[in-house]
């Protein structure tokens, strides 16, 4: 079952303008997923807000505006999801308080180029982070993924990876990017895989090649139509939040 990072069945508040009703998350294939997914809530802010984003007709400042506030949600559950340790400090009165901070092994891996509109909203929430970075298009002639450029802090096998892309659809993409990662000794369990939209067919090809691999996403779509897009969809998030799609 997908495990979402609050239930996902929760009730709503009536309104004047709001009736009250059931938010659920989609459930028709929710028993085929492992415990890796992580499903945001799906409350009627997300919703609200991706309604914007998918809008064919949005303003490219709109789409990138509200796409970014999705986006911190995600890489606040992201970051939910991986090491902390403990952490005192004193307060403005003079006590201690023992909490925690982030385990200082964390670097972002934005898939370009898309990926990198991931990269804004992480540094924000955790500045100074290291970012590496991975370069895979579809070759022409094979159809199939390519690598063609890699940057990645020497010790990355020993930290803690969020690797961002905001569409997983097939799946090719995202399992060329984690292969690379484990041929550099990053274990699965390492890897939190971000993206902002999804769908069955894609989860299913992490989950079965990588297990251990989480993976955290604001939608979960109703699967592909027969030129690969995800449906209903959001279009080309890539060509939409830099500008290149008209």
């Amino acid at each position: 079952m997908t495990t979402a990072l609050r239930p996902a069945t929760t009730t709503t508040t009536p309104t004047a303008a709001t009736p009250a009703r059931q938010t659920e998350a989609p459930s028709a294939y929710q028993h085929r997923l492992g415990s890796g997914v992580h499903l945001l809530p799906q409350t009627d802010q997300l919703r609200a807000l991706h309604t914007v984003v998918r809008d064919r007709d949005a303003r490219r400042e709109d789409f990138v505006f509200y796409a970014g506030r999705i986006i911190r949600l995600l890489t606040e559950a992201a970051l939910n999801l991986l090491p902390f340790e403990p952490y005192e400090v004193t307060t403005p009165v003079g006590r201690t308080y023992r909490g925690l901070r982030f385990a200082d092994n964390l670097v972002g891996v934005p898939i370009v180029r898309a990926g990198e509109s991931m990269e804004a909203e992480l540094r924000a929430v955790v500045p100074g982070i290291r970012i590496g970075k991975v370069l895979i298009q579809r070759d022409r002639t094979t159809k199939q993924p390519r690598l063609y450029y890699t940057a990645f802090p020497e010790d990355i096998a020993s930290r803690q990876v969020l690797l961002l892309d905001p569409m997983l659809a097939t799946g090719g993409t995202a399992l060329a990017a984690i292969e690379v990662l484990r041929d550099l000794g990053v274990p699965e369990e390492n890897i939190v895989f971000v993206t902002f939209i999804t769908c069955p067919e894609g989860l299913a090809a992490v989950g079965d090649r990588y297990p251990g691999v989480r993976i955290v996403t604001s939608a979960i779509e109703e699967g592909l139509n027969e030129n690969a897009f995800m449906m209903p969809g959001i279009g080309d998030f890539g060509d939409r939040y830099f500008g290149t799609d008209r």
